[in-house]
């Protein structure tokens, strides 16, 4: 009896072993096929539904029935009113009870795994980079788009006047804070060094913490330093202030295409990020416009004492910076890319921007009705970098100091990535466009008002009035002598009262007995003169500029110091400020050719073309032997070169994905501040010299760009990744 009870006892646990184990089985098989079921639901709702609504509908309802019972550890909890909210995080790996990766999945972080989550997360990135168009279209272009179009603008706006400010500031700056020959010309240098750096930093950590807050903070940067560069009072602190500021603009660009590209459509992408891109130009116009109307006029300034001198240029850079604050104020009540917030795992944040972009179009568009179907996006398999923390006891100093070291670190092997395949030849081929474009754009713009300047000066001296021999006693003069030539002159009982110099010469000559009071000299000298028992009260006549002359019995009394800047005296200024805005205006009829033509000849025909044409356009400068002619073939260069930036624009924020784009831009960027900076330095020592180099050097390396530029990738039919 007891062996009977003893036998059926384990009969019956036995069975009970069997059903645990088959139940398990039963379970593990169910759970994948909700998982497949909800892939399928998910790619299903969001490729076909654009296009066999009827069939989606009937797909749509065989899946609700099957993922009817199932829910997500990100959605658990929720009702069924909220499903337009759930959050589907696929691609994050269920956990075991005892915290273990469940079975079938592989542990993040394990090199023996990495390989497998590389290719299932690239498999997931081209997966949701289609989605996202499909959710850009049903979003449709609108308010929302323009909205952005306008505030970026103001960013994008801020970097061309930036670009115009370090020109037409240089020569004033330096003549008021008295710089000497070896310093001058650095201005110049050190804001492209600034950008340039920028460029590659800002443009690297907005794919780490967002574009729309990193554009924030570079942008606060550039306008706070830009804004203190007109109150200092030294050269070596204001070229501090510009460098800084021009590290905070550099990542002005990069960031800028990178956001606006993200809320685009495929068919739109081209044409609005070209329209986006004559902001720059309107950069130029303002720059060129404030220049003309506030530098020349010497009467916009105000002093405290000696020690505190400001001048109308000075007001010039305080209204150069007002575009940048404008766009800081715009951008704080933007939203962050819904397309870098998916790329980060945020599902939620990136529902939420893309229902507002939807909803802000159709209520413009009159169907506010219209709602938005999308529920469930798919993001791709986040991968584990196995980041060491920090004790949670250390410093906050420490933390700051890791935190710092951590996002350095990230943007270098971001960076480094960009070097991997499949971008790493594109990478190198962008470079190299993007350096020889900026080179011989910015070395023109270095070389050519140097040759505007010494041709106007050439026309001047054949101008000069040569005086010889000649006698003058008992004379007041109180009027401007200009542009003369005195040579063995002699000057007796002679006054020179509330009078200018202007480019006037004196050699070999005698003042006798003469009267200096309250003169300003521009660009005069005196050499080899002799002044026997005169008296200088309140001029600006030193040393420097009695050249080899003698005093005899001769006093002097408060004496003007300092450098004097009295910029009616510039012949040239008006001048050289309308010549930039030609050049800046001529941008114009190329910007909406462009534009217009973006998608439709296609990105590389329109980059080869522009930057042989302009290489061939500044051959032509060659033959120049005028101003008129000079200008007329610099706006033809102009106007040609700026469809090669527009499509260069539109070609890097298309071929890099969205975790690189920011960083690769900025890589691009950087490499066109470079060649900014070699072309001051190469074209700038060449002025005055010889122009066939200049012009042959431009020529070959924009042709030579060109042709490299045609063997990218066509991105016109590109989806972001």
């Amino acid at each position: 009896m007891d062996d009977g009870y003893s036998n059926r006892t384990s009969l019956v646990k036995g069975a009970k072993d069997i059903a645990k184990e088959a139940k398990r089985h039963a379970a593990k098989k169910v759970g994948k096929a909700v998982d497949r079921a909800a892939d399928e639901y998910s790619s299903q709702r969001h490729y076909n539904r654009f296009e066999n609504e009827d069939d989606d509908e009937d797909r749509g309802a065989a899946v609700a029935d099957d993922d009817e019972g199932a829910s997500s550890d990100a959605t658990e909890g929720h009702d069924d009113e909220d499903e337009i909210y759930e959050g589907e995080y696929q691609g994050v790996p269920a956990r075991g009870g005892d915290g273990k990766p469940a079975d079938g999945q592989v542990a993040l972080g394990r090199p023996d795994g990495l390989k497998e989550l590389e290719e299932e997360r690239r498999a997931d990135e081209e997966e949701l980079a289609q989605q996202y168009e499909l959710i850009m279209q049903e979003c449709g272009h609108g308010r929302f788009q323009w909205q952005l179009f306008l505030v970026l603008g103001l960013a994008l706006m801020s970097d061309g006047v930036e670009v115009f400010v370090v020109g037409f500031v240089l020569p004033s700056a330096e003549t008021d804070m008295c710089v000497p020959n070896s310093g001058a010309g650095w201005l110049g240098s050190i804001v492209y060094l600034g950008m340039m750096v920028g460029a590659f930093f800002w443009g690297g950590l907005s794919d780490k913490l967002g574009r729309k807050q990193c554009l924030l903070i570079c942008m606060s940067v550039n306008g706070f330093f830009a804004f203190l560069s007109s109150f200092v009072q030294g050269y070596s602190m204001f070229l501090f202030c510009r460098m800084l500021s021009g590290f905070g603009l550099g990542g002005a660009v990069p960031i800028v295409f990178s956001y606006f590209a993200e809320v685009l459509a495929r068919e739109k992408r081209g044409e609005h990020l070209s329209w986006l891109c004559m902001f720059w130009m309107i950069g130029g116009i303002y720059a060129s416009a404030m220049a003309w109307a506030i530098i020349p006029h010497y009467g916009w300034s105000f002093s405290m004492g000696s020690a505190y001198q400001f001048h109308s240029w000075r007001v010039f850079v305080v209204v150069c910076a007002l575009p940048c604050v404008s766009a800081v104020v715009a951008i704080t009540f933007m939203p962050e890319s819904p397309r870098f917030y998916l790329e980060m795992g945020k599902h939620d944040e990136a529902w939420m921007v893309l229902k507002h972009i939807h909803d802000t179009n159709m209520r413009a568009r009159g169907e506010p009705e219209k709602v938005f179907t999308v529920n469930r996006i798919k993001i791709p398999r986040p991968l584990d970098e196995l980041v060491e923390m920090q004790n949670e006891t250390a410093n906050p100093a420490a933390k700051v100091l890791y935190k710092i070291r951590a996002e350095l670190r990230g943007i270098w092997l971001t960076f480094m990535r960009c070097f991997d395949y499949p971008v790493k030849d594109n990478t190198i081929k962008l470079a190299i466009v993007w350096f020889t474009l900026s080179f011989g754009y910015y070395g023109l713009s270095v070389w050519f008002p140097d040759v505007i300047k010494h041709l106007q000066a050439d026309e001047y001296a054949s101008r000069v009035k040569i005086h010889t021999d000649e006698r003058v006693e008992d004379i007041t003069f109180n009027f401007t002598l200009e542009n003369q030539i005195h040579t063995n002159g002699v000057f007796v009982n002679d006054k020179f009262i509330s009078m200018k110099f202007k480019a006037v010469t004196f050699i070999d000559s005698t003042f006798q007995n003469c009267y200096f009071e309250d003169v300003s000299s521009v660009g005069s000298f005196f050499k080899n003169c002799s002044f026997i028992e005169a008296f200088f009260y309140n001029t600006d006549i030193d040393d420097s500029k009695l050249i080899g002359s003698r005093l005899i019995n001769s006093s002097f009394q408060h004496n003007k110091t300092g450098c004097q800047m009295t910029f009616d005296d510039d012949y040239s200024a008006y001048w050289v400020y309308f010549v930039n805005f030609l050049g800046t205006l001529a941008v114009l009829p190329g910007n909406i050719v462009s534009a217009l033509l973006m998608d439709k000849i296609g990105r590389l025909s329109m980059l080869g073309g522009s930057m042989v044409l302009s290489g061939i356009s500044c051959f032509f400068l060659w033959f120049g032997t005028s101003e008129s002619m000079m200008i007329f073939m610099l706006c033809l260069y102009n106007g040609l070169s700026i469809s090669a930036w527009n499509s260069l624009d539109v070609i890097t924020a298309e071929l890099y994905p969205t975790d690189r784009r920011g960083t690769g831009f900025g890589f691009c960027n950087a490499m066109c501040k470079l060649a900014a900076v070699m072309g001051n330095l190469i074209f700038g020592s060449l002025v005055g010299i010889t122009k066939a180099i200049p012009i042959l050097l431009a020529s070959a390396v924009l042709v030579g760009g060109g042709l490299v530029g045609l063997r990218l990738p066509d991105t016109r039919s590109n989806v972001l990744m």
